[in-house]
């Protein structure tokens, strides 16, 4: 196995990148992390599927082992699209195929409809496609949780209070039930924090996964799925956050696409059942080679 590793010029500072290569000939994936401002750290087992085809990762500006610029009007969706692209171009991925996971969907939908050469496939894991559907899933998510903690949560956002201790501990609580369901959770995940620009978050989305205040949240593409023409897979947990009715939806738009649940997976599938996430990958890409 090669691994390489270093930084790229982008508009707006250096972006860290990392490829994984078995010397196959197969077309590599390119790896969009959530967040914003999260990093590829949660996503690195995804490395394994180097045993088919190269995997590249990358930290997106202001994240992870990338530049930390304190220019603000950097956090916008399509300085990260123009950063994709600058990838890329940089790395020579003359074809490539796409996974995404969360945020890093939204990226690469906008990417996909902006129409750029040599894409084979997409994956769109945990999709966040629209923000206003978003917002409405998370409104219903929420009644399912205390009375306590909804009550926590409204007062706080009401108040202008979300950075208090108890905004965050009652956000917490949702994450158990919608983010990742592992009890305890893995270790490194743990360790990851230190990778993660919270101030980009709050940009571009807002305080909580659930209170979208940021400039996506107007963000809706769902019109322009029909538009995507090339092997398509849709996927989430069925407690996701991305919730498996929404994702579905997105799917139905998409001509030809495929859609998967993972049956006991919130938005951390790739973690939470990391064999059958790399199972239904795997076999959407090989095919997906095949059809190309």
């Amino acid at each position: 196995m090669r691994v390489k590793e270093g930084f790229i010029r982008v508009t707006g500072g250096n972006v860290w990148y990392q490829i994984h290569d078995k010397h196959t000939d197969k077309t590599p994936v390119i790896i969009l992390h959530g967040g914003p401002g999260s990093s590829h750290y949660s996503l690195q087992g995804l490395k394994v599927l180097s045993e088919d085809r190269p995997v590249i990762f990358y930290d997106q500006l202001g994240c992870g082992k990338s530049d930390r610029p304190e220019d603000t009007s950097l956090w916008k969706i399509e300085r990260f699209v123009e950063e994709l692209v600058q990838i890329r171009t940089e790395l020579c991925l003359d074809k490539v195929h796409i996974l995404g996971h969360s945020w890093g969907t939204t990226l690469a939908a906008a990417y996909i409809l902006s129409k750029p050469a040599g894409v084979e496939s997409i994956i769109f894991s945990s999709p966040c496609l629209s923000a206003p559907l978003w917002a409405k899933d998370q409104d219903r998510n929420r009644k399912q949780l205390s009375k306590e903690v909804q009550a926590t949560l409204q007062a706080c956002e009401e108040n202008g209070t979300t950075d208090s201790e108890e905004y965050k501990a009652a956000t917490a609580e949702f994450n158990k039930h919608f983010v990742c369901r592992l009890d305890p959770l893995p270790t490194f995940l743990k360790q990851g924090g230190q990778y993660k620009n919270p101030a980009i978050y709050n940009i571009m989305w807002g305080p909580s996964e659930f209170h979208v205040t940021g400039n996506l949240k107007n963000f809706d593409c769902t019109s322009q799925l029909k538009e995507i023409a090339i092997p398509t897979l849709y996927t989430c947990g069925r407690y996701d956050e991305a919730t498996p009715e929404s994702t579905e939806y997105f799917s139905s738009l998409t001509p030809g696409a495929k859609f998967h649940i993972f049956e006991k997976s919130a938005h951390m599938s790739y973690i939470e059942e990391t064999d059958e996430y790399l199972m239904v990958v795997r076999d959407f890409l090989r095919n997906a080679d095949y059809s190309s």
